[in-house]
């Protein structure tokens, strides 16, 4: 109980030595886990039975090479891509916002350190080491929010774009031969397009 009590004093001093801005970095950081935490959640229980609904509503098809089918297969894809993407670009948005808020941190301890220089001139240290504090704890917290996050950010980025291709690999489609000897299905980085073979 009394580790508890002094993580808590401990924790509680750091953030009054930062100013209401460290309030505001903790908040986002708090915001940006947990988006992270839910986001690693989905990708280990939910996108699991969504990816086996789709490979499963797709072998049940019995027609799979009509333009019809190729549209089926497409939104499918889309539905799983948009579900795995999710809380990733909002992840993104406060990784960005973290340092912008250190920043804000340091220009606010900075004003207070002036303040001071002002008022009382050089003499009167302590004051002065009051708006330093306030002007680097900040920064120093918004950058390692940001490189924590920005590291889960991007694991999660290419989880999700892994994920997205393996589904579009486990839904084949038919020859298209059968239709049309001259045409394929070529793969392009966005999206699907015909093109001929004699192009």
């Amino acid at each position: 109980m009394q580790l508890l009590f002094d993580a808590f004093v401990a924790i509680r001093d750091f953030m009054e030595l930062g100013g209401p801005i460290l309030t505001v970095i903790a908040v986002t950081n708090l915001a940006m886990w947990l988006l992270i935490y839910e986001r690693v959640l989905y990708f280990r229980t939910e996108h699991r039975r969504r990816f086996a609904v789709e490979c499963e509503t797709w072998a049940a098809r019995q027609e799979r090479r009509s333009w019809y089918a190729t549209q089926v297969r497409e939104a499918m894809v889309s539905r799983l891509k948009l579900a795995t993407i999710g809380t990733i670009p909002l992840i993104k948005t406060l990784v960005a916002l973290c340092p912008l808020l250190g920043l804000l941190g340091t220009v606010t301890g900075m004003i207070e350190v002036f303040d001071v220089l002002a008022i009382s001139g050089t003499g009167n240290a302590r004051s002065m080491a009051a708006g330093v504090s306030r002007a680097t704890i900040p920064t120093m917290a918004g950058m390692v929010g940001a490189l924590t996050g920005l590291f889960a950010a991007t694991l999660l980025s290419r989880t999700a774009n892994r994920e997205v291709e393996r589904l579009d690999e486990s839904l084949p489609l038919d020859a298209f031969a059968a239709i049309d000897p001259t045409w394929t299905y070529s793969r392009f980085t966005r999206g699907r397009k015909w093109r001929s073979l004699g192009a």
